[in-house]
C-alpha cells in the first residue's frame, strides 16, 4: 500500500507538530498505525498472502520498537498517543 502525499501530510498535521514534521516518534507510530490497519483488513480478504503477512509483522515490530523508546523517555507522550490511537497495551 502506497500512502499519497496528502493522506501523508494530515497524518503528520495530525499527531506531528507540523504537516512536515515526519520524525517525531509520534508522526511515525501513527503511520505504521494506518498502514498496519490497511495490511490486516488485505490479509482477511487474501488469507494466502505470505509476503504481505510477513512485511505486517516486520512493521509491528518496528512501530513496538518506537513505542517502547517513547515510553521509556517520555512516558506522558506514550500515554498521550496510545490513547489517540486507541492501542491496547
Amino acid at each position: 500500500m502506497s500512502l499519497s502525499t496528502e493522506e501523508k501530510k494530515e497524518i503528520f498535521k495530525t499527531y506531528g507538530k507540523s504537516d512536515t514534521d515526519s520524525g517525531t516518534s509520534e508522526a511515525q507510530i501513527a503511520l505504521f498505525t494506518t498502514r498496519i490497519n490497511h495490511l490486516t483488513d488485505h490479509l482477511k480478504r487474501n488469507k494466502k498472502d505470505f509476503a504481505t503477512q510477513r512485511s505486517l509483522i516486520a512493521m509491528v515490530g518496528k512501530r513496538r520498537k518506537l513505542l517502547n523508546y517513547l515510553k521509556d523517555n517520555d512516558i506522558e507522550r506514550y500515554r498521550a498517543i496510545i490513547k489517540k490511537l486507541n492501542l491496547r497495551k
